[in-house]
């Protein structure tokens, strides 16, 4: 006595269509590793939120690997990441920076002419 209306949900009638044919071994080991994933991404989730939290409470940065296109790693210059002298910053002068400063890389100007 059928309706017409499924009793599934899409997602068991993907998983049906996709690996009905196979063996319940294998199904069993897909469904198994698709839990784990969303089990391990719950917990990371979790993880990055509870660290968060902390870090709120204790005014401390979020603990969080240095990568991203403004990581410069170990070309950075000295200064940059304030581990060595940094004497400008110190007594208040500020250097030039941006995006059209060379700083040292720049090139000599033949002549005395400034502009």
């Amino acid at each position: 006595m059928s309706a017409g209306v499924p009793l599934a949900s899409w997602k068991t009638q993907m998983f049906e269509s996709l690996l009905g044919f196979l063996p319940d071994w294998v199904q069993i080991t897909v469904l198994a590793l698709v839990v784990l994933g969303f089990l391990t991404a719950w917990a990371l989730k979790l993880k990055r939120r509870i660290a968060a939290r902390r870090a709120r409470r204790t005014g401390a940065p979020v603990p969080s690997g240095p990568s991203g296109a403004d990581f410069l790693g170990p070309y950075a210059p000295g200064n940059a990441l304030g581990n060595q002298g940094g004497g400008a910053a110190r007594s208040g002068d500020r250097e030039p920076s941006g995006a059209d400063f060379l700083g040292p890389y720049a090139p000599r100007r033949e002549g005395g002419d400034r502009v």
